[in-house]
């Protein structure tokens, strides 16, 4: 496993934050891969809610959950991720995910936005236990520029540090753009 891959470390850090049994949440499905990896981490007494405004996310997530024999701890909803608040309790959820950009393979004309994306963020920490975590990988350049990274990280430097812990990293020595790993922690 080549663990300099930002959704493999991302995984790394989440499978040693979290415990079996939590309520996850996908908020941005793509193809499935996150949302695989939280029903494993959830085990059968834990339950993942995933969203994505496209309809073939949704096929291929399903497929992919059935292709590893998961059929029972998962709920997948083609809405955008701004309206978690919807589908899920304030205060009931462990841990959200979050892959800013476009679908991988999809296209690229439809991609997450500033507005829609700091609107899920915000809907997204009061869905959050206290102790809950939100992993957030953010790409930008060539096809989604780079307003909605810009957007993302003005907005969390200012979630005041009495109540949010934010960790922001970055690849030194990669060049194009590389995505900027963030973790966050609700005290």
């Amino acid at each position: 496993m080549d663990n300099s891959q930002i959704t493999h470390w991302c995984h790394e850090v989440i499978h040693s934050q979290v415990k079996e049994g939590g309520r996850y949440i996908d908020a941005t499905m793509g193809n499935g891969n996150d949302t695989l990896f939280l029903c494993e981490l959830a085990g059968e007494k834990g339950k993942v809610t995933a969203f994505d405004i496209q309809e073939q996310a949704v096929e291929h997530t399903k497929a992919l959950l059935e292709n590893h024999g998961i059929r029972e701890n998962f709920r997948l909803v083609l809405d955008g991720h701004e309206h978690m608040a919807e589908y899920e309790e304030p205060g009931s959820v462990d841990l959200i995910c979050f892959n800013f950009g476009y679908l991988p393979g999809g296209d690229h004309r439809i991609a997450t936005q500033p507005e829609t994306s700091i609107q899920a963020i915000e809907t997204g920490l009061s869905l959050l236990k206290h102790g809950g975590m939100m992993s957030l990988c953010i790409y930008s350049g060539g096809d989604t520029g780079f307003e909605e990274k810009e957007a993302i990280l003005e907005y969390l430097s200012r979630l005041p540090s009495k109540n949010y812990t934010v960790i922001v990293n970055e690849y030194c020595n990669r060049k194009n753009h590389p995505p900027v790993p963030v973790f966050l922690w609700k005290k």
